[in-house]
């Protein structure tokens, strides 16, 4: 059976070809004419190819070729490993060819993703199409299909190909959401409504940690309070209520910061991309349009980032003031440039911020695969604590920023601690505190890590049901 299926294979070009090709594929990757690969080369070979999430797959595709198990693949093993997944991929393509005319045409691929459970709309079957369609004629051959699957290490299912493809063209808006490219405008409000009321939810559930990371912050006396002093004291000026204090704005910023960084993110990749409609974006130019969209959307919604924490520093007994008079009296006393104080160490914290998150994320998932049975993915479990950990030390190694951030944010003119700019709170800082002043309030932000991405998460899922995401 497998030897028919493999004469079927062969019939698109002569074996001499085949072995040329495959060849040319291996070389690809031993830039180094060492005769074997591992996993720096394929790495290597991987970013050559323009291959996406390269880091991803590359323990994963040196374990499915490497038979031996010697940590190197050399060219039998790669011939054996490409001639399974064609013959696997050749099967596959034959099931979704009802017409029996050697390629696959749109309704095709529509009725068969819809039979394997895969629900999509018409904008996204027709990216989904398009990425596979290398000639864009509107249909693909086994060539094209062969192509975009031959280094995919997995099962080739259509449910798991689908999943492939919605990973290398996912986008991430921030917090609250991940959305994938391609799909129409009215789910696309919907990703972003169930983003919203997730990232609300999980905001609302840990206000009290969010001002009591904001409290200790902007202490400037060298003995720090403890995270139960602090919250006695929240408790004492201000009751039950004031634990929440400045919530109401920063839920109120989830939504508008939420859309800015999608559409900006759009508008960045296309920029990128240049003329080239379906061109590949790649993990640096990720990188850079997610840094650029997320840069973008927090310098417009700032303003109301420097009012959420002034409220949550205003820590007189009673209500706290309301939000009109409170944003009339810093326009009139500081000016306008008051509402953006601290905006560069915030800006300068969002691209090393998103590399070590994304880094650390994917390393993380590769660690967890190799834990797994061959061909399982990571369950939601999985991803939740690869988010969680990736997130928490991301934002360690950013927080002397978001410190300096939330203490310029603070600031006002009735404040005994003055500072001219970033650099100067970095010295009196410093000065005062030691390196540790640069980490006050970082427990009760890591704190509120995990119950947040939890929340928000569990949210998303149910919102993404009750919407009727696909």
């Amino acid at each position: 059976m497998k030897e028919g299926v493999e004469s079927r294979v062969l019939a698109s070009e002569s074996e001499e070809e085949r072995e040329m090709r495959i060849r040319k594929l291996f070389e690809a990757f031993d830039s180094g004419k060492c005769g074997y690969l591992e996993s720096t080369q394929i790495e290597s070979g991987l970013q050559s190819l323009s291959f996406p999430f390269q880091r991803k797959y590359v323990l994963e595709l040196l374990e499915a070729c490497d038979a031996n198990r010697d940590g190197r693949i050399d060219f039998a093993e790669f011939r054996r490993y490409v001639n399974d997944k064609e013959i696997e991929l050749f099967n596959l393509f034959e099931a979704i060819d009802v017409s029996r005319d050697g390629v696959l045409q749109r309704e095709e691929l529509l009725f068969a993703l819809r039979n394997a459970g895969v629900q999509l709309g018409d904008q996204e079957l027709d990216a989904f199409l398009q990425h596979i369609d290398q000639d864009k004629n509107g249909h693909i051959t086994f060539g094209e299909w062969r192509d975009f699957l031959l280094m995919y290490p997995h099962e080739a299912t259509l449910s798991n190909i689908y999943q492939y493809w919605e990973k290398i063209s996912l986008v991430d808006i921030g917090e609250q959401a991940v959305i994938p490219e391609g799909i129409d405008e009215h789910n696309r409000m919907r990703f972003l409504l169930a983003g919203a009321v997730a990232g609300a939810m999980s905001r609302t559930a840990t206000a009290p940690l969010d001002r009591l990371k904001v409290m200790l912050a902007v202490q400037t006396h060298s003995t720090t309070s403890s995270i139960m002093h602090g919250l006695t004291h929240i408790y004492q000026k201000n009751g039950v209520i004031g634990f929440f204090r400045g919530n109401g704005l920063n839920v109120l910023k989830v939504a508008p910061e939420s859309a800015i960084k999608f559409y900006a993110y759009e508008i960045m990749k296309s920029a990128l991309v240049g003329d080239e409609k379906h061109g590949e974006i790649g993990t640096l130019g990720r990188l850079v349009a997610g840094g650029s969209a997320g840069a973008i959307a927090q310098t417009i919604i700032y303003p109301l980032d420097l009012l959420k924490t002034r409220l949550q520093c205003h820590n007189e007994p009673g209500r706290a003031p309301r939000l009109a008079k409170f944003t009339y009296d810093i326009l009139i006393h500081e000016g306008p440039r008051a509402l953006y104080r601290g905006l560069l160490p915030s800006l300068l914290g969002i691209i090393p911020y998103a590399g070590i998150d994304l880094t650390t994320y994917e390393t993380l998932k590769i660690k967890a695969r190799l834990l797994l049975p061959p061909g399982t993915e990571p369950g939601p479990f999985v991803h939740l604590c690869c988010g969680t950990f990736s997130g928490a030390f991301g934002a360690t190694c950013v927080y002397p920023l978001q410190l300096i951030r939330t203490r310029l944010q603070a600031q006002s003119s009735k404040s005994n601690e003055r500072y001219t700019g970033m650099v100067d709170a970095f010295r009196h800082t410093y000065r005062k505190e030691g390196l540790r002043g640069f980490y006050k309030g970082w427990l009760p932000n890591m704190l509120k890590v995990v119950p947040s991405a939890s929340i928000t998460y569990l949210v998303y899922e149910d919102m993404k049901t009750r919407l009727s995401i696909k």
